[in-house]
C-alpha cells in the first residue's frame, strides 16, 4: 500500500513538472531598465520570438496605458526588441506581455516608471520565470527520489522472498 502512493506520489511530481518546465524555459521576456523616470526609454525583448516568425507584440498595460508595440528588430542576444518611450506615462508599475509572430506567449515582466531625478534606473527585469523553474525541478526531485525509494523496497521485498 505504501508503495503504491509513493509511486502516485512521484507520478504527480513528474506530471507537474512536466507541466511547468517547459512553459518556464520557453517563456523569456525582458525590460531593462527594470525602472525608468518619466520620459525615459526601456527596451522590451522577447528573447524566444523568431524574427523569421513575423513581428513581436508587446502589450504595454498600467495606470494610464493600454496599448501594442510592434516589434520587427532583431535583439543582438536573439529574439525581437523594441524601445518604448515613457514620456506622458504616469508614475507606476507597468505590465509588459508579449506574442511572437507565430502567436505563441513570450511571456510577460513589469517596469516602473517614477518621477524625474526619482529611483536611479535598474538593471533589467525579467519575467519571474525563476520561481516557476524552482517548482518544477523541485517536483522532478521528488518523484526521482519517490521512484528510488520504490525500487529499493521492491529490491528488498524480493530479497526477503528469495
Amino acid at each position: 500500500m505504501k508503495a503504491q502512493t509513493v509511486l502516485v506520489s512521484a507520478a504527480l511530481g513528474v506530471g507537474l513538472g512536466t507541466l511547468l518546465l517547459p512553459a518556464a524555459a520557453l517563456a523569456d521576456t525582458t525590460v531593462s531598465p527594470a525602472t525608468t523616470p518619466v520620459g525615459g526609454t526601456v527596451v522590451l525583448t522577447a528573447t524566444t520570438c523568431n524574427p523569421n516568425a513575423g513581428d513581436a507584440i508587446f502589450r504595454v498595460t498600467g495606470p494610464n496605458r493600454d496599448q501594442n508595440v510592434r516589434s520587427t528588430t532583431a535583439a543582438a542576444g536573439g529574439g525581437l526588441s523594441a524601445e518604448l518611450f515613457t514620456a506622458g506615462f504616469t508614475l507606476g508599475t507597468y505590465t509588459v506581455t508579449a506574442t511572437c509572430g507565430d502567436g505563441s506567449s513570450a511571456g510577460s515582466v513589469t517596469f516602473t516608471v517614477t518621477p524625474i531625478g526619482a529611483a536611479p534606473a535598474g538593471g533589467g527585469g525579467s519575467d519571474g520565470t525563476t520561481g516557476l523553474l524552482a517548482a518544477g525541478g523541485a517536483l522532478a526531485g521528488a518523484a526521482a527520489l519517490g521512484a528510488t525509494v520504490l525500487v529499493r523496497r521492491r529490491r528488498r521485498a524480493a530479497a526477503t522472498v528469495a
